[in-house]
């Protein structure tokens, strides 16, 4: 029997694992600020001069970045992969709402059902934080700016992802937060202007998905968070329909009007 030669790993190299699995499972954010040298050595239970060369090496790997005099930071890139540009140029075309709206249709429906099978009590403690805050901006009663709610809303769609302890699921949903926010934002101004009832539609459908995944079941809140996502599917299409009679109908008297 062939027996290879067991490598002990470096002691830096059990660091760098473990600060890898912060920044997967989503304890370390993209450009969140680590804790000072003497801290993390103290938590980790390790010297400093470790530390320091596990530092190094994750720097090395672009996941962190050292700011001197400033200490070291998640690194930002690590947080979007849609560039400022992009996401201008994705908020101008209509068509891609649609193809984010089907792209959120699957992606949200399967964090609900994670989310209703694995949250822990602390993710439901998040959880609740984020469905408060989207309740606080409803209850203002339109006195909240739609950005202040599409943020809201969003937040709470991050806060279901995080609690599905899927870590593909999560980083996709960190790296689309922003573009997310702003297709809430834009979704919000087309159905409240088309339907008078969107708003309470919203937040029935945001409280069922909330109450589904906070008493774990699971199915239900795969189907509410579907359902959600073909309502405002449903809302946006009728109001682009309605956006293209319009048009016809201007052009026709434009037509007539100059014979």
């Amino acid at each position: 029997m062939d027996v290879g030669v067991v490598r002990q790993k470096r002691l830096s190299d059990k660091i760098v694992e473990q600060v890898e699995t912060m920044i997967l499972e989503g304890t370390l954010q993209a450009g969140e600020k680590l804790p000072a040298e003497r801290v993390m050595a103290e938590e980790f239970g390790v010297s400093r001069p470790s530390l320091r060369e596990a530092v190094q090496k994750m720097v090395a790997k672009g996941l962190l970045v050292s700011r001197q005099g400033g200490g070291n930071y998640v690194s930002e890139s690590l947080g979007s992969s849609f560039s400022d540009p992009l996401l201008g140029l994705l908020e101008a075309h209509p068509e891609s709402h649609r193809d984010l709206l089907e792209f959120r249709h699957t992606l949200e429906a399967d964090c609900a059902y994670y989310a209703a099978l694995r949250a822990t009590a602390p993710d439901r403690e998040q959880l609740q934080q984020a469905f408060d805050e989207l309740q606080a901006c409803y209850a203002q009663e339109g006195k909240a700016s739609r950005a202040e709610e599409g943020a809201a809303d969003a937040r709470f769609h991050l806060a279901i992802a995080e609690a599905s302890h899927n870590v593909i699921l999560l980083h996709t949903i960190r790296c689309l937060f922003d573009l997310l926010k702003r297709n809430v934002v834009t979704n919000i101004g087309g159905m409240y202007a088309l339907r008078d009832e969107s708003r309470n539609m919203l937040i029935q459908q945001h409280k069922a998905l909330f109450e589904a995944i906070m008493q774990g079941q699971a199915d239900t809140a795969k189907r509410i968070a579907s359902e959600h996502i073909n309502y405002v599917q449903e809302v946006l299409q009728e109001r682009l329909e309605e956006s293209q009679r319009q048009a016809r109908a201007l052009r026709r008297e434009r037509r007539e009007a100059f014979g």
